[in-house]
């Protein structure tokens, strides 16, 4: 058996970022609201995406924003977010093993939880997202 490494800079992030969004605009429940949303503008959305897990898992400080509001309004239940957890796992675990493989998953499912809650939120309530 092959022995994966750790996410350790930011060529593995590219790895990580890259592989997963490759998975989801193929995969039948995400890719329509992916490519949509997001049309002609992947470069930049993948850029954002990687100085956003670069900051969470590297510790370098390149991702400024606030990651839910662009989530806010999408037309989106927990089978979408139980998707991309699934797709995001496997992804993590095909390239990568050791703590911060593991901390890219817990974060995940941790940002999944919180968008999912509040975009079901913001849809009962007549409250905006604080910009």
């Amino acid at each position: 058996m092959e022995h994966l490494k750790d996410i350790q800079a930011l060529d593995d992030i590219r790895l990580l970022v890259n592989s997963f969004y490759d998975k989801a605009r193929e995969d039948d429940l995400l890719k329509d609201i992916f490519n949509n949303i997001i049309q002609n503008r992947w470069p930049e959305h993948l850029e954002k995406m990687y100085r956003f897990w670069q900051t969470v898992l590297l510790e370098e400080h390149t991702y400024f924003g606030s990651p839910f509001l662009p989530h806010a309004h999408l037309p989106v239940e927990k089978e979408h977010f139980d998707r991309w957890l699934k797709l995001f796992y496997e992804t993590v675990d095909e390239h990568f093993s050791g703590e911060k493989a593991e901390r890219a998953k817990w974060q995940g499912e941790r940002m999944a939880e919180m968008f999912l809650s509040k975009i079901q939120y913001y849809r009962d309530s007549s409250s905006t997202p604080l910009k």
